[in-house]
């Protein structure tokens, strides 16, 4: 069955240029002209191309209510915005990837891959059971709900990927490279520091004391380890 995408652009010849470019692929693309036609119709597909600057509703604003809804469909965002601060916002708002105008067709056609790739590879892989349990935390790689020392948590798609691959290399140290590759794809962010405040998300979220970690060691200039059974005394942590 073809993967079916979303192409949310109101420049019409951009739209129609991407819609072309993924039938060849062989997805089958549609287009909305505008945010709330989007939202009357991603239920329906398995990613979004996602313009920022769009009439009626802007991109981020879809975004976010189609991550409200509960939908954990990919986004790969463009836009003419390439600062910095407008990528973060992006991605914070519930974006997978970001893309910026003027962009080569055949480096958006790799995204998509990418991004399909990725997901492909969460849904299986080495961790294929559906819960993780560590440490006296729980995690549902597939409700995206967890519960830590503090309670109840619900994860983002990209904290879960990332959990995921450290769990999948249990007491291996993973690089920040190889987690940007694995989880977002080289360009999604500017630095490999993303790795790093992603991590200090998870130990909220799961250590006992996050500031004095047990379970994600970090090692410095090489990456980090996940420790199921909790262990003192590792990494520059230490």
């Amino acid at each position: 069955m073809k993967r079916r995408i979303l192409v949310v652009e109101d420049e019409a010849h951009i739209a129609d240029g991407i819609r072309i470019n993924l039938d060849l692929e062989g997805y089958e693309a549609q287009i909305a002209p505008d945010g709330p036609t989007a939202l009357e119709m991603y239920r329906d597909f398995d990613l979004i191309v996602l313009d920022v600057m769009l009439p009626g509703i802007d991109g981020l604003m879809v975004c976010a209510r189609i991550r409200a809804e509960g939908s954990r469909v990919p986004i790969l965002f463009l836009t003419a915005r390439d600062a910095d601060n407008d990528r973060i916002a992006g991605l914070e708002a519930g974006g997978d990837d970001y893309l910026t105008k003027p962009f080569n067709l055949r480096e958006l056609l790799l995204r998509v891959r990418g991004m399909f790739r990725r997901l492909e590879w969460y849904e299986s892989g080495r961790l294929a059971r559906e819960r993780l349990e560590f440490g006296g935390c729980r995690v549902n790689f597939r409700t995206y709900e967890g519960h830590g020392p503090r309670g109840p948590v619900e994860l983002t798609p990209k904290e879960l990927m990332l959990l995921k691959l450290l769990a999948e290399h249990e007491g291996e140290v993973v690089t920040r490279d190889q987690i940007l590759d694995a989880v977002w794809g080289y360009g999604a962010f500017p630095t490999t520091r993303t790795v790093d405040n992603f991590i200090l998300r998870l130990r909220k979220y799961f250590e006992p004391e996050p500031r004095q970690p047990v379970h994600f060691h970090a090692y410095r200039g090489a990456g980090y380890k996940f420790t199921g059974t909790p262990q003192v005394g590792e990494g520059e942590d230490a």
